[in-house]
This record gives C-alpha cells, structure tokens and sequence, in this order.
C-alpha cells in the first residue's frame, strides 16, 4: 500500500504529562482537526487522553 499525504501518520502524547506516545494515522478529510483518542497509558496505569502532537 502506497503512502499518502491523505492519511498522514501522528503521533499521540499523554495529556496526563507523563511522556507516554502512541504513533497512529489518520485521516485528514474526515477529522481536519487535532486528533484526541482515549487510550491506556503505561506509565500513569490508567486511561488517559491522547492528544496528536505536530
């Protein structure tokens, strides 16, 4: 599968300010804005807010 500027790959970091990153992409059209996932972070041992860094 060819890479595209259509679905960029994002990194997500913990908003729990823990350091914690998720690498995932996603797709421009359909979420323009920053992405914001809810996702398990190691370090914290809880589920916490992921937001995309740029």
């Amino acid at each position: 599968m060819a890479r595209s500027t259509t679905r960029p790959v994002v990194r997500l970091k913990s908003a729990a300010g823990t350091g914690a990153t998720y690498v995932t992409r996603k797709n421009r059209l359909n979420d323009p804005d920053r992405l914001i996932l809810r996702k398990y972070d190691p370090v914290a041992g809880a589920h916490v807010l992921f937001r995309e860094e740029r």
